[in-house]
């Protein structure tokens, strides 16, 4: 037993030879491969899993087509096991868009690899669950309703486990009368599977330098929502991707859409958040992208059903940080994985969590435990993922520079002259500053009047919100942790207009007025926080900062 930190109750703890955080693909599959190994070898071994949505999947959400290769590698017959990946990519159509037209970009122009032939339309998050069941099934222990709040050391510095399931804190701070201080959970080797700017992977490249020889990471914000079709419009394996119109050339992003599963149509739109107009607001630029006629048309007679939103790794390979620490490593988006140009990170997450196991593992049973797993730095650099990263790496920076058309042309040729063995006439190309810092100041840009939403094709932030299921607890402090509470008014507001209002897909954030229209102040509606970390990684000021909610409390996605 140990005592919490506020001294009120004694922490239980319990102890694992692996602990992973985060019950996304990553996790699982680490968990899942360390089973394997361990029925094979004869042995015991304890593997539990902490998952801070209410059930697995809850808080999963992509596109998604997903590349099979890295479920292949963990389920050879995954096919015959019914992993839900049931719809195969049929058709792949690639549009760059102008405001009423569009031009179809051949598929043939495109290097091979970021061809979707081949890949299946699916949930993310139904696939996760798959994935649980099967590593239930191997004895792995998986406690979801379990936010991992905190980082537990040993007195040499090494991490030695997490702190979890923190209930009953009072919007003061102060332990309540239903307080539970949460248990600890120990292991030999602790695995971070977060996602996109998890709280404690953000801790840990912070206390142990993990980013120092890496560029800054980058990030794009992706907002989806599921819509259920007639059967007329229906398509299944379709697949789009555009490019262009609503945004201006010197904003990256642009829009998906899949067909899949019980007449569903996916449609998102990803906005990079290195875009410099602080009057933009992602959120409305995907209302706006879904009037598009080629859009329009896929949704006509349909209904939505789901909405929700995440940040996106864009990064690659000059952004990944080191991957191990003293007493874990990181794992999938946590360590950056995601391939940009694909906008697929699923299978390198899967693929992660493989080759952290095998070295885990061997670690393990050579009596070792909570030293540094260099093994899996050197698996990653021998992978796929290296050379899938390493092969694309100068695709975000030259779009970052040059726009979305001269940037992109640029990053086919690109794409092409390394494909073979890396070789780039580029070199490597560097980032340059955070999304944080990109970001303009009012003054400089012009306010974007945005349409009042239709009803039918788009929506307002609100009834946007209810669909993604979101709740947490009124009575517990926010989450969304302000370093100085001043500083949205009497900086953010004057400098940049205060951009919290707009990037956030929530309407988390408020600028509130008197009645004579003077003595702004800032309002932040955490109960509305969708969790996707935008405001932790936009935020010119940098002073927001996303920490874990209560367990369970967030998005309830059921099939995103």
């Amino acid at each position: 037993m140990t005592m919490d930190q506020a001294g009120a109750r004694q922490r239980e703890v319990m102890a694992y030879d692996v602990v992973i955080v985060g019950a996304g693909p990553s996790g699982l599959a680490a968990a899942i491969r360390l089973k394997h190994l361990a029925k094979t070898a004869g042995v015991d071994l304890s593997v539990a899993v902490i998952e801070k949505g209410s059930e697995v999947g809850a808080h999963t959400i992509s596109g998604a087509v997903i590349d099979p290769v890295g479920l292949s590698e963990l389920f050879p017959d995954w096919k015959l096991l019914g992993a839900p990946l049931e719809t195969p990519v049929s058709s792949d159509r690639f549009l760059l868009l102008g405001r009423r037209g569009s031009f179809k970009i051949p598929i043939w122009l495109m290097p091979p690899y970021v061809h979707n032939r081949g890949n299946y339309i699916a949930s993310l998050g139904v696939l996760c669950r798959w994935l649980a069941t099967q590593a239930e099934a191997l004895g792995v222990e998986i406690y979801p309703g379990m936010a991992a709040s905190d980082l537990v050391l040993d007195t040499s510095g090494a991490v030695k486990g997490v702190v979890a399931g923190v209930f009953g804190v009072g919007r003061d701070g102060k332990p309540g009368p239903a307080f539970e201080p949460g248990v600890e959970l120990h292991g030999r080797y602790v695995m971070i599977a977060e996602g996109a700017r998890g709280s404690l992977a953000k801790q840990l490249i912070a206390r142990f330098g993990l980013d120092r020889a890496s560029q800054p990471q980058k990030y794009g914000i992706g907002l989806k929502e599921l819509w259920q079709v007639p059967e007329a419009v229906f398509r299944p394996g379709f697949v789009q991707h555009t490019l262009g119109w609503p945004l201006d050339d010197k904003t990256g992003g642009g829009s998906f859409l899949y067909h899949f599963g019980d007449r569903y149509v996916s449609v998102g739109f990803i906005v990079h958040l290195d875009y410099k107009n602080p009057w933009l607001s992602p959120f409305d630029e995907f209302q706006r992208a879904k009037q598009h006629p080629a859009i329009a048309k896929h949704l006509a007679g349909g209904r939505r059903i789901a909405y929700g939103a995440r940040a996106v790794i864009e990064g690659g390979f000059q952004s990944t940080p080191r991957l191990y620490f003293p007493g874990g490593v990181l794992l999938g988006d946590a360590a950056g994985l995601l391939n940009f140009p694909r906008i697929k990170g699923s299978h390198n997450a899967i693929t992660s969590g493989r080759l952290a196991a095998e070295a885990a593992f061997a670690a393990l049973r050579a009596g070792r435990g909570r030293d540094t797993l260099v093994e899996y730095e050197e698996a990653y650099e021998g992978s796929r993922i290296w050379r899938e990263l390493h092969t694309v790496r100068n695709v975000k920076p030259l779009w970052s520079r040059f726009g979305t058309i001269f940037g992109n042309l640029l990053g086919l040729i690109e794409m092409f002259t390394t494909r073979f063995d890396g070789f780039s006439f580029f070199g490597t190309l560097k980032h340059g500053g955070t999304d944080a810092a990109a970001t303009g100041l009012a003054a400089d840009h012009r306010p974007i009047a945005y349409p009042k939403p239709d009803g039918v094709l788009s929506f307002d932030k609100l009834s946007s919100v209810f669909l993604s299921n979101t709740h947490h607890a009124d009575d517990q402090p926010s989450h969304l942790k302000l370093k100085d509470p001043s500083i949205p008014i009497g900086v953010n507001l004057p400098k940049y207009g205060e951009p919290a209002r707009l990037y956030c897909p929530a309407g988390v954030y408020e600028v509130l007025y008197d009645e004579q229209g003077a003595n702004p102040r800032f309002q932040v509606n955490f109960q509305n926080c969708v969790h996707c970390k935008t405001c932790d990684i936009k935020d010119p000021s940098q002073n927001i900062t996303w920490t874990t909610p209560q367990g369970g409390d967030g998005p309830n996605y059921p099939n995103m």
